[in-house]
């Protein structure tokens, strides 16, 4: 018998602080020990106390100013998230140069135990950064980078093209304004790094990265309440853009594991949604903040689907996790993998994501 169950169903229709170093070389190793006694210790560093922001504008339809080439590379693929700390000494004007010591170092790994000289690898990688202009909303906001790697097979003809075989996103959109003004001028913030392609020249990039502007990086889970969030701001969105359908996976700690696929109409999502909002408003005399959504109504949101479920199924999601979230707008998951399907709702999504890499940060 297979030890993992799914069931689909669908709604029916009605303390430890680190003290940067700026002009040292030493600023990883820092990181590294306070890092090691804070987990030995079972202490949380004071940045990673905090919590996400318990109120956040909705999302709004907003026509990015995003060149088209670097909107398709960020629209409709699957994103693996980590958290980077800042980087020493980076420079938006020196990026060829860091394409260049990139292709080399790539170029110099990839030839170990290879029988060829690395300039000839060299030709075979060639590695682009550039800016994305439009992305960022603040004036403490560092611009954001694509990096991206191009290549031929081993065995390709001279005139074949090269291929995009990797491809990076180095962000901070929103940031939080008072981190960044604390922070050394040589030290530059691009906290959310996304990745896609192949996991060895992630490695190999990350690596890179590290010696360069002696950074750290770090897996960045999207936990249940940023995946609540995504849930409640998705289907605000409805009635500008038909979301479709609001899909959650949820595992139950039962034996066997069980999964469940949780597919909620779009209109009884919007619905619900739309009685959790009313209601909030009205229990503040109408003075809520206009385009505001605040954490008790995600709560409301959240635990409304769940008695729905309950009613009907007799299973308390409450004992179970969240691990997914989709809809037409985009997909999230628990183990940091987020893929974006419309540019018109990108900044909030990015901006929620930028929140909880700054959290993630042990610094």
């Amino acid at each position: 018998m297979d030890k993992s169950h799914t069931s689909v169903a669908r709604t029916p229709d009605a303390g430890v602080v680190v003290q940067r170093r700026s002009k040292s070389r030493s600023y990883r190793q820092s990181y590294r020990s306070c890092l090691g006694a804070a987990s030995k210790l079972g202490l949380t560093p004071r940045l990673t106390a905090r919590r996400l922001n318990t109120s956040r504008k909705a999302l709004k339809s907003q026509n990015i100013r995003v060149s088209p080439e670097h909107l398709a590379l960020l629209m409709k693929t699957e994103w693996q998230l980590s958290y980077v700390t800042p980087l020493h000494r980076f420079s938006h004007t020196q990026l060829k140069n860091y394409a260049s010591q990139l292709s080399a170092f790539i170029a110099a790994e990839k030839q170990q135990g290879l029988a060829m000289e690395v300039g000839g690898l060299q030709k075979r990688f060639k590695v682009s950064f550039s800016v994305v202009q439009g992305l960022s909303e603040t004036d403490d906001d560092a611009e954001t980078i694509f990096i991206q790697i191009h290549s031929k097979p081993l065995f390709a003809r001279q005139d074949d093209p090269q291929k995009s075989v990797w491809s990076g996103l180095l962000t901070c959109i929103n940031g939080n304004p008072e981190y960044l003004k604390s922070l050394p001028k040589d030290f530059t913030c691009l906290p959310l790094f996304g990745s896609r392609g192949a996991e060895s020249f992630s490695s190999l990039v990350k690596s890179w990265l590290q010696r360069t502007f002696d950074c750290c990086f770090g897996p960045l889970e999207i936990n249940q309440t940023s995946l609540q969030w995504l849930a409640a701001l998705w289907t605000n969105c409805h009635t500008e853009s038909n979301i479709q359908s609001l899909k959650m996976l949820w595992s139950v700690p039962v034996e066997p594991p069980l999964q469940i696929n949780y597919t909620i109409n779009p209109y009884d999502a919007w619905e619900l949604w739309s009685s959790v909002r009313k209601d909030s408003s009205e229990e503040d005399g109408g003075s809520e903040e206009v385009g505001c959504i605040e954490i008790e109504e995600v709560t409301m949101f959240i635990q409304g689907l769940k008695s729905h479920f309950y009613r009907h199924f007799r299973l308390d999601l409450s004992a179970g996790a969240l691990n997914q979230v989709s809809t037409a707008l985009g997909s999230a998951k628990s183990n940091g993998r987020i893929k974006i399907s419309s540019s018109r709702y990108v900044i909030t999504t990015l901006t929620l994501l930028t929140e909880c890499a700054l959290l993630k940060m042990p610094i």
